[in-house]
């Protein structure tokens, strides 16, 4: 039986930008060995470690659409949804969707990482 989930792995074309970016949002720290530069975790943060894996000819998924689709994405619970958003922007996120705008019910919005990937900022 497997014991327990390990770490988070995103495909990237920067690991390094793309690591900083979630230690930034998450109040983490990156954690890099210089004899494997196409690997760089991040640590120190509540939660599951995040690592950023360069792939070569990386091309980032498409939000909504699914010509490239997006295989998984990070939900993050936050207790400011607005605060949040502009630190996440601040870093380099871009805005994908203000969902709480446009459904009622939602309590999330969506944004993609500066490699692209998309992410879910979710009011607790």
């Amino acid at each position: 039986m497997i014991r327990k989930l390990q770490m988070v792995a995103l495909d990237c074309a920067d690991p390094v930008r793309l690591a900083q970016f979630y230690a930034e949002l998450l109040g983490g720290r990156v954690v890099a060995d210089p004899d494997t530069p196409e690997w760089v975790e991040v640590h120190g943060f509540e939660g599951i470690p995040l690592a950023c894996q360069r792939a070569d000819g990386y091309r980032p998924p498409e939000w909504p659409g699914q010509d490239r689709p997006q295989q998984l994405h990070l939900d993050f619970d936050v207790d400011d949804l607005d605060g949040e958003e502009e630190r996440a922007l601040s870093l380099g996120a871009t805005v994908l969707e203000r969902t709480d705008q446009l459904r009622p019910e939602a309590n999330w919005r969506v944004y993609a990482d500066p490699a692209g990937h998309p992410f879910c900022l979710c009011l607790h």
